[in-house]
């Protein structure tokens, strides 16, 4: 008789379980360590965070799976291949570089906001994402997206005193959990139509669904769908990002604008590819539009923006990520028509990863400018060059390889990879709007980094660097620049394996 019990691959869950265990061993040693001594746990959670991360060493060598069916040890809940490695690259080492700038924002605003519960907030959701690309099975899927979510919440509103920050709270729960609704009601329908939760058994069994299943499994899919665009920020579903950027601390805004979106993003993948490849021709011609939608919104909403206004530097960041997500949303849609769905995919992780170091590193500048100025508008990088030379020329690198121009090669090379997957796959009419979005989003990215060279309205402000804000710079700079030098290496890393 065989076992009932299961083994553990605790190597394959080693990166998730570090950072929740670390996030509890904050929680616990929050209430014995002196007020003096609280940056101590930020310091704690940068540690967990990087061994997080150095633990995907040992997966890299073959594919894991464990909590597999007893009865079936090919169908798992839970597989560290080469797309959940990938995925858990960019939310671990997102959630470290927000780590750092979050040091700093704790210490210049300790009165209000609380150390011990922020990081243990933190880790905690770093957990989930972290989970979310290995789950195969629809229980687990949901259970590592609320879990990524929820603390989420609790970190945009947990400033004490702050209306802006309660309300940008607000938008972002009743949104999100909007989504959580639709998706389980979706998944609900597809799990009474197929009969299982794993995503391999429900991409076998919803092809021979019984005529009279048929419309349940369709609503099924088309809600899944709706729910996860609520978490990928795509539009119409876009409404609560502005002012949830403005509103959070900002190393929040900067980590939701990264590992929010990968989260999103890693769970649209499992949904569509590879639970409901027979479903493509309901996903693709909707995943195209909501891109186009997404893409041609955000940048004209970024591209509205007014320098003077209050905290407009943000705000543009904000639009910028929801136009980001709307090229994200494109090799997705690709992957529908393509006779070689992995490499579609591919080309949306190797978008992710570009888009993850340079846009960390945006924030990292937005973050030291704050400093000085709390409004934070993109006035105030006016002559930034005359006071702080190399913090604009890494801002204005970073802008110019969002925008996909020289010398940020590779944010030029994820856009062709995008464009590609788009003719490839046949979806040309997407491919020219994208191109138009791309000319639009030059005007606005441009004009910023422009401003950065002009000579400065008063006396230049000095930005002092703090240690943590340096080391976030420095790695995101390093990063950007060394993927300009060889932007082979990420489609290289990015072979997802999925298939």
């Amino acid at each position: 008789m065989s076992s009932l019990v299961q083994s553990v691959d605790w190597l394959a869950i080693a990166p998730p379980t570090i950072a929740a265990v670390v996030g509890l061993a904050v929680l616990v040693a929050d209430l014995f360590v002196d007020e003096r001594r609280k940056p101590l746990l930020g310091w704690l959670a940068v540690a967990g965070l990087a061994a997080a991360t150095l633990m995907l060493l040992p997966l890299l060598d073959a594919d894991r799976s464990t909590f597999c069916l007893v009865g079936d040890t090919s169908v798992c809940s839970y597989t560290a291949d080469r797309f959940t490695l990938v995925i858990q690259f960019l939310v671990l080492g997102g959630a470290l570089l927000t780590a750092l700038l979050s040091v700093t924002t704790l210490k210049d605003d300790r009165a209000r906001l609380p150390e011990g519960e922020y990081w243990f907030l933190f880790l905690a959701s770093a957990a989930g994402a972290a989970l979310l690309p290995a789950s195969r099975d629809l229980a687990t899927l949901v259970v590592a997206l609320e879990v990524a979510s929820l603390p989420a919440f609790a970190l945009v509103g947990l400033r004490h005193g702050d209306r802006r920050s309660s309300e940008a709270a607000l938008k972002f729960f009743l949104s999100s959990v909007t989504a959580t609704a639709v998706s389980l009601l979706g998944i609900g329908f597809v799990y009474a139509a197929t009969g299982t939760l794993h995503l391999t058994r429900v991409a076998e069994r919803i092809q021979t669904v019984d005529g009279q299943l048929h419309t349940l499994a369709q609503t099924g899919v088309v809600l899944t769908l709706v729910g996860f665009a609520f978490k990928t920020a795509a539009v119409p579903f876009h409404f609560w990002v502005p002012d949830t950027y403005v509103g959070a601390p900002l190393p929040i805004a900067a980590y939701l604008s990264v590992i929010g979106k990968a989260v999103g993003f890693s769970g649209l993948i499992l949904v569509t590819v590879v639970a409901l490849p027979s479903y493509a021709d309901v996903w693709g011609p909707a995943l195209a539009v909501l891109a186009a939608l997404t893409m041609t919104v955000g940048n004209v909403g970024a591209l509205r923006q007014q320098a003077s206004r209050a905290h407009s530097a943000v705000r543009l960041l904000a639009w910028s990520s929801v136009g980001q997500a709307g090229y994200l949303l494109v090799p997705i849609a690709a992957a529908a028509y393509s006779g070689d769905p992995e490499r579609s995919i591919g080309s949306t992780l190797a978008y992710a990863l570009m888009y993850a170091a340079v846009n960390l590193g945006a924030f990292a500048v937005a973050a030291l400018v704050g400093r000085a100025h709390r409004l934070n508008r993109v006035a105030d990088y006016r002559g930034l060059y005359a006071s702080s030379p190399l913090t604009a020329l890494l801002l204005g690198f970073f802008l110019l390889c969002l925008a996909g121009l020289p010398p940020g090669i590779i944010g030029l090379f994820a856009k062709v990879t995008v464009f590609a997957a788009a003719v490839d796959a046949g979806l040309g009419w997407l491919a020219v709007v994208m191109a138009v979005n791309v000319v639009i989003a030059l005007v606005y990215y441009l004009r910023w980094t422009a401003l950065l060279f002009r000579a400065p309205a008063g006396e230049p402000v000095r930005h002092r660097l703090p240690a943590p804000l340096t080391a976030a710079l420095a790695l995101t700079g390093v990063i950007g620049i060394v993927l300009s030098g060889a932007p082979q290496l990420v489609l290289r890393f990015t072979d997802t394996g999925l298939f």
